[in-house]
């Protein structure tokens, strides 16, 4: 139970100060400039804690606790990753006015990116913690 929770909870700190470096100071600009007025001028928070708290139960379950090695988490956090964020954006360019190839491409390779990290970030730490209960 607490290598699970360490792996949630590394997991998640990690994910959160990535995509609130690339969506908050790296990407906002090109964003607003980008999606102009799909974007809201301040994000909802509760849609928002939702998504992270899902998503990472999902990093966890599915590629940080059942993996063998860390470049094992890197790899399956990247394609969890590249399909979640995949649908998101493939479907939001489907079916919205203003989303483009564009968008939907960077953001994409960003969701497979820092999934990966996140996911090699909880193996780490959910593995030190594994070593030190022996």
């Amino acid at each position: 139970m607490k290598k699970a929770l360490i792996a949630y909870v590394a997991t998640l700190v990690t994910f959160l100060i990535l995509d609130g470096l690339w969506l908050g100071v790296l990407m906002a600009p090109t964003y607003r400039e980008l999606l102009g007025s799909l974007m809201l001028e301040k994000p909802l928070l509760v849609p928002a804690a939702v998504f992270y708290c899902l998503y990472v139960f999902g990093c966890a379950v599915f590629v940080v606790m059942p993996a063998p090695t860390w470049q094992h988490a890197a790899r399956m956090g990247a394609l969890l990753g590249l399909v979640a964020y995949g649908t998101y954006d493939l479907t939001n360019w489907a079916t919205l006015h203003g989303w483009s190839f564009q968008v939907s491409l960077m953001d994409w390779a960003w969701g497979t990116l820092a999934t990966a990290v996140a996911c090699t970030v909880g193996f780490l730490a959910a593995s030190r913690v594994a070593k030190g209960d022996r």
